[in-house]
């Protein structure tokens, strides 16, 4: 059972973010982890986990981006794709999507009961902050977790969070203890 108002979607904590020799490495990926993991427990089974994946044919502008990345046009299946073996055994709901934001049907079914959406994961400056627009602009409450959040870099981070507290009342940039301390 659920302690905390509505619903924890950690974005992305993937091997392919979290291992230091991937082009893609978090560098504060494991901070972000800390932080994940001092929240799950305040939400039981109201969380949902999602994954980055690369398409299997790239279209349009996504393109261009695999041309600058190709070592992530790998299959669904593949050793990057997967959650870090911490993440993997706790998840119990997934979101797949080939796209930075995961504001899915899938994941706005999952928030429906509350309306409520907490964000963790990585990056901030990439899929968490395109996750928090969307699921603002559709009526979600908004809480993003900065200290569970990493971004490619400090400042970008930083810059991220900046932006997306800019949307208040809509989004509104907290913490753990913050988010913990109302579950309580």
């Amino acid at each position: 059972m659920s302690t905390a108002p509505g619903h924890l979607a950690v974005i992305d904590m993937q091997r392919v973010f979290a291992e230091p020799d991937s082009p893609w490495a978090t560098p504060r990926f494991d901070e972000a982890a800390a932080g994940v993991r001092r929240l799950l427990p305040a939400f039981g089974d109201d969380v949902t986990f999602t994954r980055f994946l690369a398409p299997e044919k790239p279209e349009g502008a996504w393109r261009a981006y695999y041309d600058q990345w190709p070592f992530a046009l790998q299959p669904p299946d593949a050793p990057l794709w997967r959650l870090t073996d911490e993440f993997a055994g706790r998840a119990r709901h997934f979101v797949d999507a080939p796209t930075f934001g995961k504001w899915t049907p899938a994941l706005a079914e999952r928030v429906a009961p509350t309306g409520r959406l907490v964000l963790a994961g990585v990056s901030t400056d990439c899929c968490v902050l395109s996750t928090a627009l969307a699921a603002a602009d559709a009526g979600a409450e908004m809480l993003v977790v900065a200290d569970a959040c990493a971004g490619v870099d400090d400042d970008s981070h930083a810059k991220a969070l900046h932006v997306m507290d800019l949307y208040r009342p809509l989004i509104r940039v907290v913490t753990v203890a913050e988010v913990i301390g109302e579950a309580s």
